[in-house]
């Protein structure tokens, strides 16, 4: 296998770390902008299978000549890359994984790259990613589903929230700050309800949830569960849903604060003479206050909970991840999550392990015990609960 990395930032360095340590994996051209930051992860990885590339990721040439020593290629690049790469991906008759959601141009390239007998495998990380692997699990366990509730957050273990915000930055600070300030879709008794943009971490849409070994944690509406029923085929029979993500409790309070009071709009405004983006503002102003020490733990969490019937009996059925910081290696959970589980996308593609080509989901096109077995072989493991009701 040779495998183009390209971006090796946060997660892509987990990525890096993961194929290199992989037999199968033969080649591995890891290219990024930040010369010294692609140095660093090469040197730190010390593994003779890496080359490393200084990358210009508008320079659709030096894409191409790049896909052309590769079999697949993991894109950790920021988003607004992704079609752009994706479509050089399928004219090279490469493999594409990469960790964020599916983009219309990728959906309307599905044809050409299943024609070319390509895989364009999005939504392959931690969440999106590990959790859509749990839905389809789901699917198979329940003939039917009525309540269907999907929880992903990143967070510091308690020894590290020792801040005031109870909150460090284990991904891209300026997607979190994004999504603190965005729509989500719930369904409730059957319908859908819009949560507004500056309303997800509003009292009334904020609910509390324990997780085993941490304690209560407040839990807020993030982003579409609607679509995701969608692509699981249960919109028809679900009556309640949600998707959430979940923090220390305080947390919420705080950024519906600043939500309201205008800190994370982007428009400009102007202090002493000088615009002033606030989200930017809040952006540069925390980013050095919220990382993590060396010694100090993140924690990924996911939780699919769902409730429906089995042979006309009713069952709940709950899958959980609660991973840690490896502090042998240094990398953070949700760069373990997120890099691990898109390294084992590319390398189950080149296997065969996946067929299906054209646009795939985790949902419907990767075998999902495979995938968790993957998974768990690096310690990332899953727990199920179940219970039948009479």
């Amino acid at each position: 296998m040779n495998i183009l990395l390209l971006g090796v930032g946060l997660q892509g360095k987990a990525t890096l770390y993961d194929l290199a340590h992989s037999p199968d994996v033969q080649r591995i051209i890891a290219a990024d902008a930040n010369e010294a930051g692609l140095q660093a992860a090469v040197e730190w990885v010390g593994s003779d299978k890496v080359t490393a590339v200084p990358l210009d990721a508008h320079d659709q040439t030096q894409l191409a000549n790049l896909m052309a020593q590769a079999d697949a290629v993991i894109d950790l690049l920021p988003v607004p890359f992704h079609d752009a790469v994706t479509k050089t991906a399928v004219e090279q008759g490469v493999h594409y994984v990469h960790a964020s959601y599916a983009t219309p141009r990728q959906r309307a390239l599905s044809e050409q790259a299943k024609a070319k007998g390509v895989a364009i495998l999005p939504e392959f990380g931690l969440d999106p990613g590990i959790d859509l692997i749990l839905a389809q699990k789901l699917l198979g366990e329940l003939d039917e589903i009525h309540e269907f509730d999907s929880y992903g957050a990143g967070f510091p273990e308690a020894a590290a929230a020792n801040n005031p915000l109870k909150y460090k930055i284990s991904w891209t600070f300026e997607g979190v700050l994004r999504a603190y300030q965005r729509e989500a879709l719930v369904v409730e008794n059957g319908r859908p309800r819009i949560i507004g943009d500056r309303d997800i971490f509003a009292p009334e849409n904020i609910h509390m949830i324990e997780i085993d070994g941490l304690g209560a944690f407040e839990s807020y509406p993030n982003g579409n569960v609607v679509g995701f029923l969608g692509t699981m085929g249960i919109v028809e029979t679900v009556r309640k849903a949600g998707r959430y993500s979940a923090r220390w409790p305080g947390h919420a309070a705080f950024w519906k604060a600043m939500v309201d009071l205008g800190f994370l709009e982007t428009k400009p405004v102007t202090v002493d003479g000088v615009p002033v983006n606030p989200r930017h503002f809040m952006r540069d102003l925390l980013t050095p206050q919220l990382q993590y020490a060396p010694d100090e733990r993140d924690v990924t969490f996911i939780r699919l909970d769902a409730t429906g019937l089995k042979d006309g009996r009713s069952r709940r059925i709950v899958y959980e991840m609660v991973d840690y910081r490896d502090l042998e290696t240094g990398l953070l959970s949700m760069q373990r999550t997120v890099g691990f589980t898109a390294s084992i996308g590319a390398q189950m593609l080149l296997r065969g392990d996946i067929p299906a080509r054209g646009l795939l989901s985790p949902i419907t096109d990767v075998p999902a015990d495979l995938a968790l077995a993957e998974l768990a072989r690096r310690g990332i493991k899953i727990t199920r609960k179940s219970e039948t009701k009479d």
